[in-house]
């Protein structure tokens, strides 16, 4: 019986579905599967002064999953300085019981 890659050619194109002549995936992290883009980060971080309260749950909400999990830079939009920010003022916030650490159910 011949291979059952022999209806293709030589060349890698993605007609294998990314995977290579031996059947091994080609790119098995899925780093060039990229899927959505960015979120832009909310307007109110972008002022000039700007600063995370942790006093103030309804702002830092924003920046939680419905689980109560901190979202993550990439999905947030925010850069690497307000995201350690945002992450400090959740914690002092669940600290002093503004925020919850999981959700209610």
């Amino acid at each position: 019986m011949g291979d059952r890659y022999d209806r293709f050619d030589d060349d890698d194109d993605d007609d294998r579905g990314g995977r290579d002549r031996n059947g091994v995936d080609s790119d098995p992290l899925g780093l060039r599967r990229r899927r959505g883009s960015k979120k832009k980060a909310p307007t109110f971080t972008q002022e000039e002064g700007f600063a995370f309260d942790y006093k103030d749950p309804q702002q830092l909400r924003y920046f939680l999953t419905d689980r109560g999990k901190i979202v993550p830079r990439r999905i947030s939009g925010l850069n690497a300085k307000q995201q350690r920010e945002v992450t400090l003022a959740v914690k002092r916030a669940r600290n002093i019981a503004l925020l919850p650490y999981t959700s209610t159910k």
